[in-house]
């Protein structure tokens, strides 16, 4: 897998510019990831009878909301701890994921199914700008902790327990899956200004050669933090 892409890297920059001056700015790279197809889930085996479900063309996100007036401000940094989405029953514990030695994004260990990465090359979550936490859909075992992510539907809610004890819940507005040679960076990972969230999973179509084609994404925005 080529190290450097500069036509996606142009992209997704294009999309981040407002970021250049963020000290926690190694967006190209996670960019690329995604882009160019080194499926955050190395491992997923794509070998079950029922692959994960994919979203429906109605969740689809019409436009990134505005804020409304009773949104809450944005919180200070703080990593996450937990991630919690009661409506595909997860309840999993987030680690912090970097860069591996290659220089690609790190995504958790494969072999415990139950265990979400907050990439800290990104906003934590609840504070201004996007959010980013992926975790893998299958393992050669059985489905993983992200599997029934495409199942999610507008208005779905995702906790993120942070280390400060503050809990930031998000509103999903949209879930899509996303053909990896096609990403739009600009739409994932653009800031609104807003403290927003995506959670990322493998999906789309599956081959042995290639492994899962695309990205299941899960637009979300903050609501309240309790």
């Amino acid at each position: 897998m080529p190290s450097s892409h500069p036509a996606d890297e142009f992209r997704f920059q294009d999309a981040q510019e407002d970021e250049k001056q963020k000290k926690r700015a190694p967006w190209g790279v996670m960019a690329l990831v995604l882009l160019t197809g080194l499926a955050l889930i190395r491992n997923g085996s794509g070998e079950f009878d029922v692959g994960p479900p994919q979203p429906a063309s109605a969740a689809a996100a019409d436009h990134t909301p505005e804020a409304s007036a009773d949104a809450p401000a944005p919180l200070i940094f703080s990593p996450a701890e937990r991630i919690r989405i009661k409506g595909i029953q997860v309840d999993a514990p987030v680690i912090p994921v970097g860069l591996d030695p290659e220089g690609w994004v790190d995504a958790p260990p494969p072999e415990d199914p139950n265990l979400a990465g907050w990439f800290t090359g990104a906003v934590s979550p609840g504070e201004k700008g996007t959010a980013v936490i992926v975790g893998h859909v299958d393992n050669q075992q059985g489905p993983a902790v992200f599997y029934g992510l495409g199942s999610l539907e507008k208005g779905n809610h995702v906790e993120v327990r942070r280390k400060d004890k503050k809990t930031a819940i998000f509103e999903i507005y949209g879930i899509e899956v996303f053909d990896k040679e096609n990403f739009p960076g600009k739409r994932v990972y653009g800031n609104s200004g807003t403290p927003e969230l995506r959670v990322i999973t493998c999906g789309g179509g599956f081959t042995e050669q290639s492994g899962y084609d695309g990205n299941v994404v899960a637009f979300a925005r903050l609501t309240a933090v309790r």
